[in-house]
């Protein structure tokens, strides 16, 4: 894994804050209207993900090479994997009440892009940081300080469980990484924003 801070960085994320059954709530609230809109905002997310982190691109041969985000919009493979990344975020939602059903969904996703994919799990942080950003513009007038504080808590919650079966697997930072250090400082300073 590239260096982010550090691994004390990532002990720091590791630790999640207990959510509470009102902050749940306000979570499966928020997420039925965006999932409603399931596929349109999960190509905003990743669009915007991949424009501002373009080294994630790496990871996916079949849109990694395109610049245009009309081209990614119009990419049947980038809307197929942000259905995936929505349903995957749904499941954790409407589980959100059975800890063991949320850290098996993460468990899978964790254990696939770590053994199969290859993902640097910082990926994970700032997809999640991309996503809470999403979620504030397209809420600005309703986005609260407590929606605000439920969605930070299920982000981390996320990271904290995708992170862990990356350890279970014993991840270890793979040679043919393409990030260098310009997007190492960029990496870290939207991991730091994100964790505000």
């Amino acid at each position: 894994m590239e260096k982010v801070q550090g691994e004390m960085e990532i002990e720091r994320w590791e630790r999640s804050e207990e959510m509470s059954d009102a902050e749940k709530k306000v979570v499966q609230e928020t997420w039925s209207r965006v999932y409603a809109n399931c596929e349109d905002v999960g190509v905003s997310i990743l669009i915007r993900f991949f424009v501002n982190f373009p080294s994630a691109k790496q990871y996916f041969s079949q849109f990694k090479h395109m610049e245009d985000p009309l081209e990614m919009e119009r990419s049947l493979q980038l809307r197929k994997h942000a259905r995936r990344v929505m349903g995957a975020i749904n499941s954790v939602v409407e589980n959100i009440y059975d800890p063991e059903k949320v850290s098996s969904v993460l468990a899978l996703v964790g254990k696939a892009h770590a053994i199969k994919h290859k993902v640097e799990p910082v990926y994970f942080k700032i997809l999640c940081g991309v996503l809470l950003e999403v979620l504030e513009e397209e809420y600005a007038n309703e986005f609260t300080p407590e929606m605000q504080r439920a969605w930070a808590k299920m982000k981390s919650l996320i990271y904290t469980h995708v992170t862990a079966a990356y350890k279970e697997v014993g991840w270890v930072q793979y040679p043919n990484s393409t990030m260098n250090p310009p997007v190492t400082a960029a990496v870290t300073a939207a991991a730091g924003a994100a964790a505000k």
